[in-house]
């Protein structure tokens, strides 16, 4: 049996609809790939185009005459002398809280009251022992007055012979016996009143008042809370009513470095600025050097008294603090210092210190030359003025004339 191969082969052969239908598809693929690459560079493009990247800045601040006599700089807080927390000495539920937040109490004013239920029933009852046993004593007198008149007559009769001296040692016992029980009665009866006394204390206890004339910081409990001088734990039972501060006894607390602490004496002046409120300037001086180092910190506490107080000044506020030298502020003129700056915003390029302002949305790079610290400023000695908007945060790689945005 024979085959025919050239019909066979003949037979197969290409489409040519399918041979353009192939170039038509890689063709769209082309276009389709490159449409995308032209997209991402455009995309890239507009990205990078003109980057607007977010700064934190400061203000330069002057240097004032003062300033210029600075020895030494440290941080610390406004703390009171005088801050208590006010608790009652018994436990029980508070009925009653007169005081908030702000409030300037005066020393014995009323703060809260605790239930005082069964206090007020000791009370009563200690003072009923006190007239019951003032009752007995009353009978007793009266007897005792019987008592001697009966032995005035027993004498006479013994005397006249009438009565055996038996009678008389027993009407003069029996007068002997109700003085006994008189003196007695005394005592009980001073006893009831001592415990009188102790009941209405523990009543008193039940009113919780103001130790001193001050401030009210903190309002610690409600009503209906209980209350206890020692702690419960736990959380349900509070350990003060309010908490109250002298705001006459508001002074500076700032630690120095040990190695610095020959620069501080008592009486030295020193000028103070709240964080708070960096452009006043408090006139302040050292009160007292605490005699004991923190083995921990390497400190030693310095606490600084206020020339004047001020309403502005509140507990716990951040301060910075400068101690001044005993130069004149004419010898101070002549300091070269010419702005302060945060520590932050002086950056190392190519060994030199340089700072970026801010000016009209774009960045100025500028070399500084500095001076000495101050806590957490710096001295500038010329390339920045008061005023200068000064980037203390931000990303490493800022450049001359980079447009940026202030974070607020």
């Amino acid at each position: 049996m024979s085959t025919e191969p050239g019909r066979n082969l003949s037979s197969l052969k290409i489409d040519d609809r399918a041979r353009t239908s192939g170039k038509m598809g890689k063709r769209l693929g082309l276009f389709a790939a490159s449409l995308f690459v032209l997209l991402a560079g455009a995309g890239a493009v507009y990205r990078f185009r003109d980057p607007k990247v977010e700064v934190e800045v400061a203000t330069a601040r002057g240097a004032s005459a003062e300033q210029g006599m600075a020895l030494l700089n440290a941080s610390g807080y406004v703390t009171p002398r005088r801050r208590s927390s006010v608790a009652a000495k018994i436990t029980g539920r508070v009925i009653e809280v007169d005081t908030d937040e702000g409030m300037i109490v005066k020393k014995d004013q009323v703060l809260g009251r605790l239930d005082c239920t069964d206090n007020d029933a000791a009370l009563v009852a200690a003072k009923a022992d006190r007239d019951t046993t003032k009752a007995t004593m009353d009978d007793l007198v009266v007897n005792e007055g019987n008592a001697e008149r009966e032995l005035k007559r027993t004498q006479d009769l013994t005397a006249a012979g009438v009565q055996t001296p038996q009678a008389l040692d027993a009407a003069q016992t029996l007068v002997n016996s109700y003085k006994a029980r008189i003196a007695l009665t005394k005592v009980q009866v001073e006893a009831a009143v001592s415990r009188i006394g102790e009941a209405q204390v523990a009543v008193d206890n039940c009113t919780i008042r103001a130790p001193y004339d001050g401030k009210v910081v903190s309002k610690d409990a409600q009503v209906g809370e209980m209350i206890s001088p020692l702690s419960a734990g736990g959380g349900l039972t509070r350990t003060g009513i309010a908490t109250i501060v002298d705001m006459n006894s508001l002074e500076i607390e700032v630690d120095v470095n040990e190695s610095y602490i020959a620069r501080v004496k008592p009486a030295q002046k020193v000028t103070a600025v709240l964080d708070a409120y960096p452009d006043w300037q408090i006139p302040s001086k050292v009160r007292v050097i605490i005699p004991s180092a923190d083995r921990q910190k390497a400190t030693v506490k310095v606490r600084i008294s206020f020339d004047k107080l001020d309403p502005r000044i509140l507990p716990d506020m951040g301060i910075k603090v400068a101690f001044l030298s005993d130069a004149t502020p004419a010898q101070a003129k002549t300091s070269p210092v010419k702005a302060l700056i945060p520590k932050a915003a002086v950056r190392q390029q190519a060994g030199n210190s340089v700072v970026f302002v801010v000016h009209d949305g774009k960045l100025e790079r500028r070399a500084v030359s500095l001076g000495a610290d101050r806590a957490d400023d710096v001295e500038v000695i010329a390339g920045i003025s008061a005023g200068d908007m000064v980037v203390v945060r931000g990303p490493e790689n800022l450049n001359e004339g980079q447009t940026v945005a202030i974070k607020q």
